[in-house]
């Protein structure tokens, strides 16, 4: 379904209703913006269990950004390791710090807070390692700038509501969300979203029979949900007969597994 059926008005009544199921969304600042960025960058690719305890091993190693440029990478890796890909995110990380202090003069992304938000959001996609991702989570858990990080439970409640189409990915459903979602609502359009996909819209199927937006959903009336159970069904069907027929090789033959 098309993402015109959306409108502001409608946006809104569709926050309100996730409002009333997972209540009301409040910003409260987690970190400054640098250590927002530093502990963005660690998070990649790996849960909170392992990027935040590697960031709090960073700054303990290193007091100050500083400390961590004059480092050898190959220590900074040592020392993130339990983010995985411990050594290109200690080279993004460097890379970055250094960018940020020639760019300012400074181990600080203060400055920006002066800048438009769309051109903090170019900026910031400059440092390595940095996409619209990172860059809006920046802006808007460390700055309180109106933007929407898009994780993978905001882009897949996104597209099933038909907000946007699947097939344009994360990355791209950043801009094409800031577009359609009001700037006022921009964070409760993410929190509610990742609320929501956490715990009704889940992957690989959704709950849709607790779901207060079911009669908006666009991938419902398709029969998104359905068309996607029958493909699990057969995809398990296939992978029990693949099992079932699987030989090993004997000398005067073939047995099946189960008779080894």
């Amino acid at each position: 379904m098309a993402a015109r059926r959306w409108t502001s008005a409608t946006i809104a009544e569709m926050l309100a209703s996730l409002e009333r199921s997972h209540g009301k969304s409040r910003y409260i600042p987690r970190f400054d913006p640098m250590d927002e960025l530093i502990s963005c960058i660690l998070s990649q690719h790996t849960t909170d269990a392992h990027s935040f305890p590697a960031f709090t091993q960073l700054r303990e190693r290193y007091p100050t950004w500083a400390d961590v440029v004059a480092a050898p990478v190959a220590e900074v890796a040592s020392t993130v390791r339990l983010a995985g890909l411990s050594n290109q995110k200690a080279k993004n990380i460097v890379g970055s710090l250094q960018k940020i202090h020639e760019q300012f003069g400074d181990y600080s992304l203060e400055p920006l807070r002066a800048w438009p938000t769309a051109e903090a959001m170019v900026w910031l996609q400059t440092l390595p390692g940095v996409g619209p991702k990172t860059a809006s989570i920046v802006l808007c858990f460390a700055m309180g700038r109106e933007t929407i990080p898009v994780d993978t439970h905001v882009f897949r409640v996104s597209w099933r509501l038909g907000l946007i189409k699947e097939e344009i990915g994360e990355v791209k459903a950043h801009g094409v969300l800031m577009k359609l979602v009001p700037q006022e609502l921009a964070f409760a359009f993410h929190t509610l979203l990742i609320q929501h996909g956490r715990t009704v819209c889940r992957a690989p199927l959704p709950s849709c029979e607790k779901c207060n937006l079911a009669e908006r959903c666009a991938w419902l009336k398709s029969d998104g949900p359905g068309k996607r159970q029958r493909e699990m069904a057969r995809t398990r069907k296939r992978s029990l007969k693949a099992r079932k027929a699987k030989k090993v090789e004997v000398p005067g033959g073939s047995v099946n597994d189960s008779k080894n």
